[in-house]
């Protein structure tokens, strides 16, 4: 019987300082806890600026379970998340990120996990080294995902965890341009386990997320998960509209009935029409977030460009041993079945 593999998956940015670091972790832990598996450990390069790519070609060249695929341009978070898992061949996907945040040493608690039935094991943050500031955001917009959206997203996680071969084949048939994991696992996961931990600081020093592209991950999260910002839009509209009916019928009979005493105020005027365009402003810019995802998921072109692949035309040393074993012992069974006849 042959043994099982585990691919592990790494999108990486800018990660020169880690590659080196956790190739050693993940080998130990293999090594350690795993050695009933056979693995592979890819690395997914979202196009870096510095030396990640020289690094991950050093150690690939010195190891043939070390693969590596490069985008041929920055093609953002989201993308090269959701195409990186899908290039494992394992029966098992391990997804973690290059600046080593998440500790490859959870790897023995997610695969016994899987091994008790899970189809998906993930990972949540118990603690992490944010500010004050970005925490009570995150704690804010989960919130409002909760109230909103048709299926509820799990908190404090960024894609971290095990995913089994079953689900990692719903990601492939999924055809959508800029999807959004969380939304995905949420929606299509099925026995998902999640496994709480401390995330480290980035190796890196500091975060590829700053406030605008925090921002567009939150925005992509609510378009993603729930169409009933819209019809509040709608809602709230037709609720304005009907009570500035009523007030402009009021005005009318009122000027009617009381002709010199009324006089029309200028201030009233002005908040009216400030209120009005604040509520239209408001849900103008909504309307233009789903025209914006909506937009970038018709249009047809593929995901990600994948520049150069490395090492994936290669078989693994422990394949090779394995397959020379199986070589031998299928010429062994050959000489021994004429022996056995002529008994």
């Amino acid at each position: 019987m042959s043994r099982r593999t585990i691919s592990v998956v790494i999108p990486s940015y800018n990660e020169e300082r880690s590659v080196q670091e956790m190739v050693d972790r993940l080998r130990a832990v293999f090594r350690a806890d795993l050695p009933q598996y056979d693995y592979e450990i890819i690395f997914v390069d979202d196009h870096s600026t510095d030396g990640t790519r020289d690094e991950i070609r050093r150690i690939a060249a010195e190891d043939d379970r070390v693969k590596a695929v490069f985008n041929a341009r920055n093609f953002g978070f989201h993308r090269n998340v959701f195409s990186a898992l899908t290039y494992g061949s394992g029966d098992a996907t391990f997804m973690l990120f290059g600046d080593l945040q998440d500790p490859p040493e959870n790897l023995p608690q997610f695969v016994r996990a899987w091994e008790s039935g899970r189809q998906v094991v993930i990972g949540q943050r118990r603690s992490s080294d944010e500010g004050f500031v970005m925490t009570g955001l995150r704690h804010l917009y989960y919130a409002v995902i909760r109230w909103f959206s048709d299926t509820t997203q799990i908190p404090r996680f960024t894609g971290y965890g095990l995913y089994d071969r079953d689900f990692v084949r719903i990601l492939e048939e999924i055809d959508d341009i800029q999807p959004f994991f969380k939304a995905v696992v949420a929606e299509y996961g099925l026995n998902v386990e999640i496994i709480q931990y401390d995330q480290a600081k980035s190796a890196r020093g500091k975060s590829n997320f700053n406030f605008l592209r925090n921002y567009d991950f939150a925005m992509q999260g609510i378009t993603s998960s729930t169409k009933l910002l819209m019809r509040l839009a709608t809602f709230i509209a037709a609720v304005v509209g009907i009570i500035c009916l009523g007030l402009a019928i009021f005005v009318l009979i009122n000027k009617l009935v009381n002709w010199d005493s009324y006089e029309v105020g200028e201030a009233s005027t002005t908040v009216g029409i400030f209120f009005l365009g604040a509520v239209q402003l408001f849900f103008i810019g909504v309307l233009g977030e789903y025209i914006l995802s909506i937009n970038s998921r018709v249009t047809a072109k593929p995901r990600v460009v994948v520049g150069e692949r490395v090492n994936f035309d290669t078989v693994p040393e422990s394949s090779r041993v394995m397959a020379e074993e199986r070589d031998v012992i299928a010429d062994a069974a050959k000489d021994a079945a004429p022996e056995k006849k002529n008994e």
